[in-house]
């Protein structure tokens, strides 16, 4: 029962109050180290620019790139606007725009600067230390200061060791609270292992406290995820039925059509276990799984989650799957096995799928099984949480026509088409008592204004007022780790004797069908 509104731009959300304007955070500048490379780019660059369209960049701003490449700011800030205008009318992109908006630009890039050297040289340091000075006197950020760390997870430890020994992350404290504040932004992967992140951890932690590392996953800056939690504990409706009594099982898919594109030498020793699974699709689960927290501050959802994950047994081989596309027709265009794509190795044994079915051992959750599979060049981009309640009794319906009632799913699409559905049971009209599901359907894009979104924004912003509701902890890594790391560590001593085992454009491997037929289930279609 979708709503078929003709204009749905002007809809009034029912019984909601006028919309609440987020303040633009305070004066500070933001280091962006790797400022030539694609994740600067493509995503961060036009995620501030959207920032910037909506008001949310502080009115006393700067940008500072930091790279090996040598080049003038203005080279560097031509080349984000050229980026940029990659966007303009581009219909593939989830980031297409109009038209650029000049005075949102000009605010956004009034203060740009550029210093080229090389990571290993405390010489840069010491003069990025000086030019931080002279923007915080010229450009009024009051000294405050994010450090984006936009390059590969090797430079994280020795990047914060030398931001430290120069004392660009010293704050100033007043009464306990840092009156200039220095933060430090961390991209995925926080480690390979259970060992390595916990190395990472103590090392970053040796210069910084907890509270001024932000350990970002994008997949957090989906409206569509941040939502669960509104969803969950906003409506009396649905938290009383979220349990072991009233659902049958939970499924997490995360699926994409892409192959490894040109990233071939990062995914042969990351694979897609390490890549998708202890960030993105364990977070996911756990804001499904969390209890209700006390606030919606940081520290209280943070602690939720954290708990989730650690009640979590950890994975059992048995309990595991692993996959590789091998060559297939990807939207009616032959593509190639994994094996022939660039700089991968033509016996790797990296997979590019992986399902799993995991346990959470809590009173909410005992008995409830959580299937998770998230993989390359399947059939579609698909990501959703799938809920199955348990079956109504079927005794009222015994003579009749109704042989078994349908299962009735609550599903949470993240990606393409975002939003929430509700699959129900009704009676067809007739003489006869004969059923059919039937779908209640909410789509943001019927209901709410479409904008420009890179999946950064909120994150960002999140950064620079000080909020870590969407940052995962040290101790939520290490215990993500620790779920996956027996895994990891059989499929490394085992290889297996032939990994790709599905056809890019299908599903993933059969063996994700038969771990769930052994408990009597079936994924839902991608």
């Amino acid at each position: 029962m979708s709503d078929t509104r003709s204009e749905p731009s002007k809809v009034q959300v029912i019984g909601a109050p006028p919309r609440r304007q987020a303040p633009p955070p305070g004066p500070c500048a933001m280091v962006i180290f790797g400022a030539s490379g694609d994740l600067t780019r493509r995503l961060l660059v036009p995620a501030l620019y959207n920032l910037a369209r909506t008001g949310l960049i502080p009115d006393h701003f700067a940008i500072i790139g930091v790279d090996i490449t040598e080049r003038s700011a203005e080279d560097w800030r031509n080349s984000l606007h050229e980026m940029l205008q990659s966007f303009v009318g581009n219909p593939s992109s989830e980031n297409r725009i109009d038209a650029i908006d000049d005075a949102a630009w000009q605010r956004l890039t009034g203060g740009v600067s550029y210093m080229q050297g090389d990571f290993g040289d405390s010489g840069l340091f010491e003069k990025l230390k000086q030019h931080l000075a002279d923007v915080a006197r010229d450009r009024q950020t009051g000294g405050n200061c994010l450090f984006y760390l936009a390059v590969a997870d090797r430079f994280f430890g020795p990047l914060v060791e030398q931001l430290g020994r120069a004392g660009l992350l010293d704050e100033e404290l007043q009464d306990g609270k840092p009156q200039r504040w220095r933060r430090v932004v961390i991209e995925k992967p926080f480690g390979h292992s259970m060992d390595s992140a916990h190395e990472l951890n103590t090392r970053i932690r040796r210069d910084l406290h907890e509270e001024q590392i932000y350990r970002i996953d994008h997949f957090l800056g989906k409206e569509t995820v941040q939502n669960i939690m509104a969803f969950r504990f906003a409506n009396g409706l649905f938290e009383p039925i979220w349990n072991r009594d009233r659902i049958d099982h939970v499924q997490i898919t995360v699926a994409e059509t892409v192959g490894v594109e040109h990233r071939g030498r990062f995914y042969e020793v990351t694979g897609a276990m390490r890549d998708m699974v202890p960030n993105h699709v364990f977070q996911l689960l756990a804001m499904v799984a969390m209890e209700p927290p006390v606030g919606f501050d940081a520290r209280s959802v943070r602690d939720r989650k954290a708990d989730v994950i650690a009640a979590m047994g950890t994975l059992k081989q048995e309990d595991a799957v692993r996959g590789q596309y091998g060559p297939g027709t990807e939207l009616q265009t032959a593509v190639p096995g994994y094996r022939a794509e660039p700089n991968v190795a033509a016996d790797s044994h990296t997979e590019t799928f992986v399902a799993m079915r995991l346990s959470i051992d809590n009173w909410r959750w005992a008995g409830v099984p959580f299937y998770l599979r998230t993989g390359k060049r399947m059939s579609r981009r698909y990501s959703e949480i799938a809920i199955r309640f348990k079956h109504a009794p079927y005794a009222p319906f015994e003579d009749t026509h109704v042989e078994e009632l349908p299962p009735n799913w609550l599903v949470v699409r993240i990606q393409p088409d975002e939003g929430i559905s509700l699959q129900f049971e009704v009676k067809r009209p007739g003489p006869v008592v004969d059923l059919a599901a039937v779908h209640m359907d909410f789509r943001y894009r019927d209901w709410f204004p479409r904008e420009p979104n890179v999946g950064y924004e909120t994150l960002i912003y999140d950064c620079m007022i000080g909020d870590q509701t969407l940052f995962q902890r040290a101790d939520m890594v290490e215990e993500t780790w620790r779920v996956v790391q027996p895994v990891l560590d059989a499929w490394a001593v085992k290889p297996p004797a032939d990994l790709q085992n599905y056809p890019a454009g299908t599903d993933g491997p059969e063996a994700a069908d038969r771990l769930l037929q052994r408990d009597g289930r079936a994924w839902r279609p991608v």
